[in-house]
């Protein structure tokens, strides 16, 4: 089979450590990897002698001509020559390209892993037939954080590379599981390129079971995201702003007619403020911080809010589990990054849980918004602190933040900015009282979190419905008679929550089109 034919959508690395493999026949767990579905095969044995590994890749090499799969030795060009098998895996410290390429010819499958795009588009010049991204994850083996990419930097590579390696060939590698894998591939995928498969080590060699391990893994590898997949299905989503504004209507309608389950793991400040809101928006709330009822919580359903308003290693624990379990059922999460810059502890914490799973939306201010995109921010507290950005760079910032995380991006704020990556937004809703109130954001992201349990398909819609909803009753309770500061303030503004959610379920829309201020960017606006 030449470096052409051969797939990569399940690729199998093996691993002979006691740690991994145990007691079991390294031959053996491949064979029935194979049976499985594992469509390529990785050798790799850093420890035993030259003899032993010549004998075993022979041994290797018969099971796997056998399932018309290739086998690939890792980084020694000698023992494939000796085995006669399909190519080999070199990395940046071992023989070079060229030389390899000299050795086994132009039909040998010759791949290279590369963490930076200077290394992938080398290898991309010199003739690789395809590339091993990574690290993905830290892992027992993997632990230099200096090689550990992430989603994000597998899709800048795959973005570098999509025009001079449009033909190059591509896997990721690291850390990547049955709960991981189908994140993995739709989080990296680059507008122009996408990942062709995943590498595995233990999650097939350590499997109690190699055959339905690898079974399961190609079936993820194959399938959509349970979170994604009725946003993949809607390919005629608006892109103008009388279109959208024309649905959030019937998004309001839904969320009093279904009364969703909002699942809010929050702090204790806000958790009366968030259940009342969510009860006036038409939902059905929960506060609940325990990571162990996500699993059926998330079957409801529902919808998730992670507000990382208190920082603990408890906290993170639970945060992670109940991510874990919507990402798997389907459920959307909102994320907000409460603080997000104030300590090195929120900063670390906010890495952990994007490493950790996928957000629907991530909702924060503008400090908090550029501590997730990566900007080194010193926030004071929660606040915001002052702008540095004019509306122009806070749309980029938007956008480019969705593009990456493949997801929807609402920074708040005087004036709030929203995308998808590709549409992007800005809405002039709300009022000062809004900053003179205590969780006044966390309450929006509970609102967004009822938005998208009923509007899955088009999450940017979601999101802006439960702006609008939002802020327009803001400015509707800062005008009534009996609001005179924050504290009668906030009584009314749960009052034209409800309201609103009334008046829309009665076909009254007038507080949506007299009333909104919503713009939307071109590309040529963001150039």
């Amino acid at each position: 089979m030449g470096p052409k034919d051969a797939d990569y959508s399940l690729y199998l690395v093996t691993d002979s450590t006691p740690a991994i493999l145990g007691g079991k026949d390294l031959v053996e767990v491949v064979q029935a990897a194979l049976e499985g579905g594992v469509t390529l095969v990785q050798y790799r044995d850093k420890v035993s002698d030259t003899g032993v590994l010549v004998a075993t890749a022979k041994r290797l090499h018969a099971v796997t001509k056998n399932y018309n799969v290739p086998l690939l030795i890792n980084d020694r060009v000698d023992v494939a020559l000796a085995v006669g098998c399909e190519g080999v895996h070199i990395g940046q410290d071992d023989l070079d390209l060229s030389s390899a390429r000299k050795l086994l010819g132009d039909n040998a499958i010759i791949g290279v892993t590369v963490c930076t795009i200077a290394e992938a588009q080398a290898a991309c010049r010199n003739g690789a037939d395809y590339l091993g991204i990574g690290t993905m994850f830290a892992t027992s083996t993997k632990t230099n954080t200096k090689d550990i990419i992430g989603t994000a930097g597998t899709k800048e590579i795959l973005r570098a590379i999509a025009k001079d390696g449009e033909h190059m060939r591509t896997v990721c590698i690291g850390g990547i599981n049955a709960s991981t894998v189908q994140r993995v591939l739709y989080q990296s995928a680059s507008p122009d390129k996408k990942l062709d498969g995943v590498a595995i080590v233990s999650g097939i060699m350590a499997a109690a079971d190699p055959t339905k391990a690898a079974q399961e893994l190609l079936r993820l590898v194959q399938s959509p995201p349970p979170f994604a997949v009725e946003s993949i299905a809607n390919t005629k989503k608006s892109s103008t702003v009388d279109d959208l504004l024309a649905q959030v209507p019937e998004v309001i309608r839904k969320v009093g007619e279904k009364s969703p389950l909002s699942h809010n793991m929050t702090n204790l400040v806000v958790q009366n403020f968030a259940a009342n809101v969510a009860l006036a928006v038409g939902g059905s709330p929960i506060m609940a911080n325990y990571g162990e009822e996500a699993a059926d919580l998330a079957n409801l359903g529902g919808a998730l809010v992670i507000n990382m308003g208190t920082v603990t290693p408890e906290g993170l624990e639970n945060y992670a589990k109940a991510q874990k379990a919507y990402n798997l059922a389907g459920g959307p999460i909102v994320f907000d990054p409460v603080g997000g810059g104030a300590t090195a502890v929120r900063r670390n914490a906010v890495k952990t849980l994007l490493a950790g799973g996928y957000f629907d939306v991530i909702k924060g201010n503008e400090g908090e918004i550029k501590t997730v995109f990566g900007t080194v921010v010193q926030q004071k507290g929660v606040d915001s602190g002052a702008s540095t950005l004019s509306d122009k760079e806070k749309a980029q910032l938007v956008r480019d933040l969705a593009l990456r995380e493949r997801n929807v991006v609402l920074m708040t704020g005087a004036a709030d900015f929203l995308s998808d990556g590709t549409r992007t937004l800005c809405v002039k809703n709300g009022h000062e009282l809004l900053g003179r109130i205590t969780g006044s954001g966390c309450v929006l992201g509970t609102t967004i979190s009822l938005m998208l349990a009923v509007c899955r398909n088009d999450k940017l819609l979601a999101a802006l419905a439960a702006l609008l909803h939002y802020e327009l009753a803001a400015e509707r309770a800062a005008e009534r008679e009996d609001v005179k500061g924050p504290g009668t303030f906030v009584p009314a503004l749960i009052d034209e929550i409800y309201n609103i959610q009334k008046e829309t379920r009665a076909g009254d829309f007038y507080w949506l089109k007299t009333f909104n201020k919503v713009k939307l960017y071109s590309e040529a606006d963001l150039e």
